[in-house]
């Protein structure tokens, strides 16, 4: 009999009773919160475990954990410097791995950042569309043909993705009015929308790709925000709950990195192939905004993922 999870499953919870010795995995935001529990319970289990980050010092400090378990378990990881904010830096990135040439089970794109005031990256896009996607569009594509058939790719989104549909007109809010959640949402949703037309395009081969949201966490994620902000942003949530459901809680850091992990290696792979996972199940599709939990139909629709990729390889100036 399967095994069943949901919201207090935590890392280990899910990776009971299995052996990654021989797999080999990427995770991209290894250095913190969610990265650093994603990458520790996979190596705990043996996985050779390659962790992605911006800061390389910053990453070997934050990793110790991840070091001691792999040390335990016979497992292994190392650390890749990758600026998502930057691609410059996602191209040397994927061109170093690429030129190791040794395949990978899973990708798990978690890095990202959010709710951040207006800003732009090095190539000039708005920050969290371009560091939370566009950054992991160019470094997946690149490494593509890395992902091994049978393998899958995990796009770390959030329920955030309900805030705003991805606007193709103008990505950049050169012309929209920029909100620190507006353009979270756009981010996240795309984070969905690139999971989709990428499950379309390798299912074929074997390789499978969903999103997933972690659940309401406090992590380094959220470091643009203040605690006022925060306070607010969970009276919001309170407010919009609907009579005799239950009461928001945060979840702690295993639990968060759960359902990456669910997805990643745990659920069937066409069981979740081009769609939204949370809690360690898919999730349904849901529209009214008075509901916390589902996923929005415009975050899963085809026509939408196709013009997202099309878009997204106009901004990179690379198509793949």
């Amino acid at each position: 009999m399967s095994k069943t999870f949901g919201f207090d499953s935590t890392t280990d919870d899910v990776l009971e009773g299995i052996d990654l010795k021989g797999k080999r995995i990427l995770v991209t935001g290894a250095s913190a919160g969610l990265g650093v529990e994603t990458s520790r319970a996979l190596a705990a289990h043996g996985a050779t475990v390659v962790g992605a980050v911006r800061d390389l010092e910053k990453g070997k400090r934050a990793t110790a954990p991840v070091q001691e378990a792999a040390s335990a378990s016979g497992g292994a990881f190392s650390l890749i410097e990758l600026d998502l904010a930057s691609l410059k830096s996602v191209r040397a990135a994927a061109d170093k791995l690429n030129a190791a040439g040794e395949k990978f089970d899973v990708v798990i794109a978690n890095a990202g950042v959010m709710a951040c005031p207006k800003s732009q990256t090095a190539d000039g896009f708005e920050t969290q569309f371009g560091t939370n996607h566009l950054g992991h569009f160019v470094f997946v594509n690149r490494i593509a043909n890395l992902i091994k058939p049978g393998g899958r790719l995990v796009n770390l989104s959030s329920a955030g993705h309900r805030f705003s549909e991805v606007n193709l007109e103008d990505p950049n809010f050169e012309r929209t009015p920029y909100t620190e959640f507006g353009a979270y949402g756009r981010s996240k949703t795309a984070n969905i929308l690139f999971a989709v037309e990428f499950d379309r395009r390798h299912k074929a081969r074997g390789v499978r790709a969903a999103a997933v949201h972690p659940g309401g966490i406090q992590t380094e994620l959220g470091r643009h925000m203040t605690p006022e902000a925060i306070a607010a942003l969970r009276a919001s949530m309170e407010a919009a709950r609907p009579p005799g459901s239950p009461e928001f809680k945060w979840k702690t850091i295993p639990q968060g990195a759960a359902t990456s992990l669910w997805a990643a290696i745990r659920a069937p792979a066409d069981d979740i192939g081009g769609l939204y996972c949370e809690d360690c199940h898919v999730a349904e599709r849901q529209e009214n905004p008075n509901v916390r939990h589902g996923v929005r139909s415009y975050a899963l629709d085809a026509d939408n993922a196709k013009a997202l990729w099309a878009l997204s390889e106009r901004m990179v100036s690379e198509t793949f």
